[in-house]
């Protein structure tokens, strides 16, 4: 099976607008935060977590009751994949558990069977070490990495990306919620919903050149991911403005919030700008003064991309 994008994907890109979110007018990003997420300790405390992802859902679809908002993102029956960042290992710059098991909760209340629900990431021992397995997240909820699920045969192009992609997604996932960790890149400036996706394709090691443009762009161009991704939601409990990818904890700070658009380009603008902000503050250059500027977001919204919006006038900045 060759996935390259022709006419006939373009077509379907678009009318898959109603869950991948907005590419004309204006884009709405959700900030959701709460000063007292680990009153009780280090660890969220999970009805604060259910709460803040409830609040950020409601605001991100206008909706009455979180349930109601799933509805807006998901169709009873489908296998919904959880696309999770494990790659820190577990309590540190990784997806949180705490707001995975939330986002189950929500799937199954708006009408995915556990059985149905699919947390995967590149390997399965980034799953592990981040607290992902088998019965983690309830009997029934699967955990797989790539490495364990493989990829198709045949590459899928788009631009200058070429890679085989993960069966997982290809011929598991009906639909996926993007759930990457707010931080810094050492190579590509930030890692947010975009380039969260490298984890879905064999060879991401290939495109971190020129700061990852155009190839964080390129690869969520791919037909799989740009048809099935519907939703991203950033983990930004705990975020980091230097050293990622691997965890830095004197570079980390407790952000207490989450993320949350249906356009991933807008997301990222504003995880970037929340990024430098602190950067600003530490007394640290910008990242582009490291020449790290993550220029591939505004190649993710350029004419022939079109993947969200990159102009903050065209962004709703909703602060919940």
């Amino acid at each position: 099976m060759r996935f390259t994008l022709n006419r006939r994907d373009l077509l379907k890109a678009s009318l898959g607008a109603f869950w991948a979110g907005p590419v004309e007018g204006r884009s709405r990003v959700v900030i959701s935060r709460d000063s007292a997420l680990r009153a009780a300790g280090a660890t969220p405390d999970e009805k604060r977590v259910l709460n803040l992802l409830d609040r950020a859902l409601q605001a991100c679809f206008d909706s009455d009751t979180p349930v109601d908002a799933w509805k807006q993102v998901v169709r009873p029956g489908e296998t919904v994949g959880l696309k999770v960042n494990g790659l820190a290992g577990r309590g540190t710059a990784s997806t949180s558990v705490r707001l995975v098991e939330a986002v189950c909760e929500r799937l199954q209340q708006a009408g995915v069977p556990a059985k149905q629900i699919v947390v995967w990431d590149r390997l399965t021992s980034d799953l592990e070490s981040a607290g992902f397995h088998d019965g983690s997240l309830g009997a029934r909820v699967r955990c797989i990495g790539n490495d364990e699920a493989g990829y198709e045969d045949e590459l899928a192009v788009f631009g200058r990306a070429g890679s085989l992609m993960s069966r997982t997604l290809t011929r598991t996932c009906d639909a996926v919620i993007n759930l990457p960790v707010l931080k810094d890149h050492g190579i590509a400036g930030v890692t947010m919903a975009l380039k969260n996706l490298f984890g879905a394709i064999h060879n991401p090691n290939k495109y971190h050149g020129n700061v990852g443009d155009p190839y964080v762009a390129d690869v969520y161009m791919l037909p799989p991911i740009r048809q099935k991704v519907r939703l991203t939601i950033c983990d930004a409990m705990t975020a980091q403005y230097e050293g990622g990818p691997s965890y830095m904890p004197q570079w980390s700070w407790p952000f207490n919030g989450l993320l949350v658009s249906r356009d991933p380009v807008a997301l990222d603008y504003i995880g970037w700008q929340i990024i430098e902000k602190k950067r600003a503050e530490k007394g640290l250059p910008s990242l582009r003064a490291l020449q790290r500027e993550p220029t591939w977001i505004a190649t993710a919204a350029d004419a022939r991309h079109r993947l969200g919006a990159n102009d903050p006038k065209r962004i709703d900045r909703v602060e919940v």
